[in-house]
């Protein structure tokens, strides 16, 4: 996998923890580098710990299923990329809690980083180097996190909604890009 590659499964991922920040910067009084830097670390560690956690699943897996796994992989970033299209195209309104509370952001941490558990059982099969690509994934998570953080103290949730479906929309083509590269260049 590229590092371009890596880099927009990074930011798809990344979506997610990206539009609830925006929700956490707009719910809070005042803008704060520290309160930013919190749900940096917590969205962005949960981001690499994933797909990590996916790894070492998938792992167990790959030797039986390899004939296939450019169609798991296919799947797996597709109905990702689907849920968070769905959820984007929800009218229904979310509320913004201020809480930086370590019970409230593991809670919002583990929620958006379901979708980098599955695409770490993707790694597996594609023979990602682990520890690089989660580190990426984490740097690039805390960085949009505090980036939203901002966003959302300065616009509100105006955007929340369009990071969620860009999000969806990067991992359905990067899963339509994996199963193109398997079946033409294999």
């Amino acid at each position: 996998m590229s590092l371009v590659e890596l880099f927009i499964i990074a930011v798809g991922l990344s979506m997610d923890a990206f539009a609830v920040s925006i929700c956490k910067g707009l719910s809070l009084a005042r803008m704060s580098w520290k309160n930013a830097a919190v749900v940096g670390i917590y969205f962005g560690g949960f981001q690499a710990v994933m797909p990590f956690f996916g790894y070492l699943l998938g792992s167990q897996f790959k030797n039986s299923i390899t004939s296939i796994d450019h169609w798991i992989a296919f799947i797996l970033l597709g109905i990702i990329g689907i849920n968070m299209i769905r959820e984007a195209m929800n009218k229904e309104e979310e509320s913004c809690d201020a809480s930086l509370a370590p019970g409230t952001m593991i809670l919002l941490a583990i929620a958006t980083s379901i979708d980098a558990l599955a695409v770490g059982v993707t790694f597996a099969f594609l023979q990602v180097r682990i520890i690089p690509a989660v580190t990426f994934i984490g740097i690039t998570t805390f960085t949009l996190a505090l980036a939203g953080v901002k966003v959302g103290n300065v616009f509100g949730c105006k955007y929340k909604s369009k990071a969620e479906y860009a999000g969806g929309l990067i991992l359905i083509l990067m899963g339509i890009n994996i199963l193109i590269e398997h079946i033409f260049f294999d």
